[in-house]
């Protein structure tokens, strides 16, 4: 796959299958749009995914995008959405962007696509001008959870409410994270439980601060895991974001070293304690918690293998 920053870097020189959109998260209606894209993929038609970077808190950030798409796709376009793509005339988009710059043979967009300076482009004005420009289009319809449209706005509240099984329905996979591990105050390793003090990309949207069970993937190597998402209010202040994991089973230095995590449930808030003392029964009791999460875990795939499933 070709990973390109700015649609003016784009050099391919066969027509294209086109989505474009903001694809913040790549949840299952996204997903659809890229599985039209790959219908047409063929030696003369190779398929273009631009998503546009708001420069805003994000559910994925463009590194995680780039890795869902790696091998599926030929072309993954971060496109930062700059003054002169927010004041350019819908045609002009049509005909210099679509058209010229990307040569495009297929546009496929979701139904309430807009474009163009005060979103005066729609997708009706992309089927008008479609054999003017010589392109066919493609309108998909919502995807939907139950009797709702799934949206990034729906999967931001539901991370905003601590619900990962939520997002994770509605992304299609489990919500993750990807960072550095960061030097911390080595508390945990002082109360006998050495953690991980992961932190997020600037942008990468934490769930609801709180205490949630976790997979964690250490030098190519998964392991359960139990962590604290948030700014640990009762050891500092510096209100600096992070995720904070122990990792069952795990012995090693990872300082400097990138770690995945991956969010499979929720057991609590973040709160303030009144002592270490407190933070410290607390933080028993969350190990147990993510024991007991991932022991039902096991009893799961038991059951359904005993019953075929």
């Amino acid at each position: 796959m070709n990973y390109i920053t700015g649609i003016e870097s784009y050099t391919g020189k066969k027509r294209t299958a086109v989505t474009l959109g903001k694809f913040d998260g790549l949840h299952r209606g996204h997903q659809k749009l890229v599985e039209k894209i790959r219908e047409y993929a063929s030696k003369e038609c190779e398929t273009v995914l631009c998503a546009f970077d708001m420069g805003r808190e994000s559910i994925m950030t463009n590194r995680e995008r780039r890795a869902h798409l790696e091998g599926r796709i030929d072309w993954l376009i971060d496109c930062p959405f700059t003054k002169e793509f927010r004041v350019m005339e819908a045609e002009d988009f049509i005909r210099n962007i679509l058209c010229k710059t990307l040569r495009c043979a297929h546009v496929v967009v979701g139904k309430d696509f807009v474009f163009g300076h005060g979103k005066r482009g729609n997708v009706e004005m992309l089927r008008r001008f479609s054999k003017k420009y010589g392109y066919t289009v493609d309108v998909l319809e919502k995807e939907r959870y139950g009797d709702m449209v799934i949206s990034s706005t729906y999967i931001r509240d539901a991370l905003a409410q601590g619900n990962v099984k939520l997002a994770e329905e509605l992304l299609g996979y489990p919500y993750a994270l990807t960072g550095t591990v960061r030097h911390g105050q080595q508390l945990g390793r002082t109360l006998g439980f050495p953690t991980m003090n992961i932190e997020p990309e600037e942008y990468k949207i934490l769930p609801r601060y709180g205490v949630y069970a976790c997979r964690v993937r250490v030098g190519g190597k998964w392991y359960n895991g139990v962590g604290n998402a948030g700014v640990k209010p009762t050891v500092t202040d510096e209100r600096r974001r992070l995720f904070e994991v122990y990792a069952y089973g795990y012995e090693g230095d990872v300082y400097g070293q990138e770690v995945t995590a991956v969010f499979c449930d929720f057991e609590r808030p973040e709160v303030k304690f009144g002592s270490v003392g407190e933070l410290k029964d607390q933080v028993m009791k969350d190990m147990k918690y993510g024991i007991d999460f991932f022991a039902g875990k096991s009893g799961e795939k038991d059951a359904d293998s005993n019953t075929g499933r």
